[in-house]
């Protein structure tokens, strides 16, 4: 797969679908990777619709370097993707963004307007217990391996573990950034999962959602969704002057069934994603 430098350190991509078709990107949530089957179906399905579909391992996922820079993990990767989209002069186009993915690609609209068209995003992640789960997911068992055993303890956690076989470039990145440099990024990284008035998107002030001005779509989390309340896409919403706040198009209960057959090994939690295609296919155009 082609990658690119940006920022410092290379990023895995890979364009989709026909040269002449309206440019997206499309970002998933968590730490998966642009081959996520779940994510990659729904790409398949806009490619197959005529799109030019970028997808991409942000920092941190699959076979990019890892990257520890920016006040959140989510700043760095809108920063990255600014630059990615710059680099290969496929902008602007629209961006598309689910879960984590949502808060990466609100954020790349809010800090590089000049390189969006549309916007369409589902399943932001807010609220109190979504924020919390976060924290003690991505950052605070990482600090633990650091204050117990240095940059080497954080290096054989099976989430970096993995990333370092997968691109060994990795390994020296870490020793590089060493134990300090590594505590000190996961503490400022930490921040920005503390629930706080004035940032409906965890470690994303509402005044700079409220810059959007690209036509944005927004499609509700279902009911009962503690991972992504629909509060929040609500709220994100009410941030986006002008911004359609749209059914979705799976089941009201699509996360809940989609995670429940990845923990019985037949699925994965974005399974469900593939059907916002026609959505997404008729919003680009």
């Amino acid at each position: 797969m082609p990658a690119i430098e940006i920022n410092g350190g290379l990023v895995e991509y890979e364009l989709l679908g026909p040269e002449d078709g309206q440019p997206i990107v499309l970002t998933p949530g968590g730490r998966f990777t642009k081959d996520h089957a779940g994510a990659r179906r729904l790409a398949d399905a806009l490619a197959d619709g005529g799109l030019r579909v970028l997808v991409w391992d942000r920092p941190n996922c699959g076979l990019s370097d890892v990257r520890f820079t920016g006040p959140s993990e989510s700043h760095m990767r809108a920063e990255t993707l600014g630059a990615l989209v710059k680099a290969l002069g496929i902008g602007p186009l629209v961006i598309a963004g689910g879960s984590g993915g949502a808060r990466d690609s609100v954020l790349t609209a809010a800090l590089h307007p000049e390189l969006v068209t549309k916007l369409i995003v589902w399943q932001p992640v807010g609220g109190v217990f979504s924020t919390m789960n976060m924290a003690a997911y991505y950052v605070l068992p990482s600090m633990g391996a650091a204050r117990l055993g240095g940059i080497q303890a954080v290096m054989e956690m099976p989430e970096w573990a993995g990333l370092i076989e997968a691109n060994p470039r990795n390994k020296q990145r870490f020793l590089d950034l060493g134990t300090d440099g590594f505590r000190t990024a996961m503490s400022r990284w930490l921040n920005a999962w503390v629930p706080k008035a004035g940032q409906t998107i965890p470690g994303v002030d509402d005044w700079l959602v409220q810059q959007i001005s690209v036509p944005t779509v927004v499609i509700r989390s279902g009911e009962g969704d503690q991972d992504h309340p629909l509060r929040t896409s609500f709220d994100l919403h009410n941030l986006i002057q002008g911004s359609r706040y749209a059914e979705p198009p799976w089941a009201e209960d699509a996360w809940e069934r989609s995670t429940e057959l990845e923990r019985q090994g037949k699925g994965t939690c974005l399974d469900h994603w593939v059907e916002a295609a026609p959505m997404i296919l008729e919003f680009a155009a």
